[in-house]
């Protein structure tokens, strides 16, 4: 297979050359134009499909040929002699280096500075770690997420309901619940709206370009003045619109947006009496570089607690948004205006868990502080950081939601689960792939794979998904449960936790797919130990945008206040845990 597409390759050369000559010939040939127009759309068509070429050669095309995955798998401290040892160095700086330069050709439009640099190199060594002990195409990867869904779901149907068991603190925590979705439910449209234009106008498509049009185009007013920041451009209308706030309770509006410095706004909200810190989540590569320099460094907190360690591109950013808070003044002015109210941040995604770390950081100086984190990541404190966290900052987690799930470990976890998956299964790729496309899109049973199979039944598969010897005889660490893979370091990737209390909200019934009617939602107190593992399933993506989250926290709130005469029903709304 291999040979066949290196001479496949090397025949997009003479396409090349015919489609330049097209171009070229296209500018002065006299016809029909209708057959103008045909033979320009199939020059443009061949110049899309050889573009799309090399940029997928750029990407995946791994020039090492797959030698770092035999030394991978046996791990240094198994290599014996020096010249071993040497060889397995040079390959992971080699893969770390292709991995580097990846990621600067993808990332070519972003300025090169200091953060820049140790993004890319972070970023580099992150995916050359990863994938350096296997070797699978991206239809081996969507087959294994395919029957790991199916698997999941046949696994939960076969699962009796869990037994509710009744307390007698129970009307004290659902008191407590109340509270914290209204706060939750308040506070997110301050998270949104950090977001800016963009966001406010995927919200409202046919309305919002109307509503906001004015401020994009004039410039600014005396009212403007007032607020101090910078790059607002058409974000102040988008920000007045979402949070109902008035030009005057804003103290300072920043989207100023580099590698591990990100936007973020403070506002007086006199509704519920406190100066609020809304950070912004990912939405620029600068922030995907922040999310992906994921090794873990330690938080000096001014504190007794131990292992006081975070997710590294997080906790710089929240460093950069303390500095800009303290040394510049922006909270002294805000509690100078309202010196009775308190501190609240808030952050969907990327933002909540620099917010998270934010309060953490403002703990000793503001000792009334509070954070609402909508959607965290999971890979972000240490367990000592996350048991003290309890006391000031709430979590937001949606359904499916793949982020909160998201860490180093859990990664590693679900890479293990698909190369023991795919491995085990002997059926066609496409028919995997076909049978994945329904169910995903209109559900059904789950269909009985072969993916479980023990060492009795082994000679059955006689043509796996994958026939590589390595994974079927169980040599590999990704398949076989090891802790020798390079990302269970403890001293970079260490196992990290989401933020403070979690609020888990579900969706009653069954998930639907392609239905458009309003879905129902549950809200209960949850334990960090269920966002342990990634779940596959179609909402795992759409459960983390910030407008579903909005939207599921509205029929919430309404559908419990609407529950409040009724106690036997609003009872029901919370399981414990």
């Amino acid at each position: 297979m291999s040979k066949l597409l290196y001479i496949r390759l090397a025949l997009f050369l003479p396409e090349v050359v015919w489609a330049s000559l097209g171009a070229a010939w296209i500018q002065g040939v006299e016809c029909d134009r209708t057959v103008v127009n045909g033979i320009i759309a199939t020059v443009v068509v061949s110049w899309i499909i050889i573009a799309s070429t090399v940029i997928t050669i750029i990407i995946v095309f791994d020039p090492l040929g797959g030698k770092m995955a035999p030394y991978s798998s046996a791990g240094p401290s198994h290599l014996d002699s020096h010249d071993s040892s040497q060889l397995f160095n040079g390959l992971k700086t080699a893969a770390t280096s292709v991995w580097e330069t990846r990621v600067k050709l993808l990332c070519c439009c972003i300025g090169e500075d200091d953060h820049t640099r140790v993004a890319f190199s972070s970023t580099a060594e992150l995916f050359s770690t990863y994938f350096s002990d296997t070797d699978l195409v991206p239809s081996d990867i969507a087959a294994g997420l395919t029957l790991l869904h199916q698997q999941q779901d046949n696994i939960r149907d076969k699962q009796e309901p869990a037994e509710v068991i009744s307390h007698s603190s129970g009307t004290s925590q659902e008191a407590d619940l109340d509270a914290e979705l209204e706060n939750c439910h308040h506070y997110m449209q301050f998270a949104a709206a950090a977001y800016g234009w963009p966001l406010y106008i995927y919200r409202n498509p046919f309305t919002g370009f109307c509503k906001i049009g004015g401020d994009c185009c004039r410039s600014r007013t005396t009212e403007y003045e007032l607020v101090g920041g910078d790059q607002l451009n058409c974000h102040f209308g988008s920000i007045l619109q979402t949070t109902g706030l008035q030009y005057r309770d804003f103290i300072h509006i920043s989207f100023h947006d580099k590698v591990y410095e990100l936007p973020f706004l403070v506002a007086l909200d006199h509704r519920k009496e406190s100066v609020v810190v809304a950070v912004r989540g990912t939405m620029s590569l600068q922030d995907i570089l922040t999310d992906l320099s994921a090794e873990s460094e330690t938080l000096d907190l001014g504190c007794e607690l131990q292992d006081c360690v975070a997710h590294k591109g997080i906790s710089q950013a929240a460093r950069y948004v303390y500095r800009r808070l303290i040394n510049d003044g922006i909270l002294s002015q805000a509690f100078s205006v309202a010196p009775e109210y308190r501190l609240v941040l808030v952050g969907h995604s990327l933002g909540a868990g620099a917010a998270a770390l934010l309060a953490l950081m403002l703990k000793n100086t503001y000792p009334h502080v509070r954070c609402y984190a909508f959607s965290p990541p999971r890979g972000l404190l240490s367990k000592s950081l996350y048991e003290y966290s309890k006391s000031f900052i709430v979590s937001l987690v949606l359904g499916k939601d793949v982020i909160p799930r998201l860490s180093v470990t859990n990664l590693e976890d679900l890479k293990k689960r698909i190369l023991r998956v795919i491995a085990h299964c002997n059926k066609p790729k496409y028919k995997i792939l076909l049978h994945g496309c329904w169910y995903e899109l209109f559900g059904g049973d789950p269909d009985n794979f072969p993916t479980e199979l023990d060492g009795v039944n082994q000679e059955n598969l006689t043509q796996p998904l994958l026939g590589e010897q390595s994974l079927l005889t169980h040599s590999s660490p990704a398949y076989n449960g090891s802790d020798d893979s390079p990302l269970h370091s403890p001293s970079k990737y260490p196992a990290l936790y989401p933020p403070g209390r979690i609020i888990h909200l579900e969706e009653k019934g069954p998930s639907g797919r392609l239905c458009c009617s309003a879905a129902q939602y549950s809200a209960r107190w949850s334990h960090e130990s269920e966002f342990s593992r990634i779940l596959i399933g179609p909402k795992m993506l759409t459960d983390h945008m910030p407008d579903i989250l909005m939207r599921a926290l509205d029929h919430l709130v309404s559908d419990r206040a609407a529950c409040v005469s009724c106690p036997a029903q609003g009872a029901s709304h919370m399981d414990m845990v």
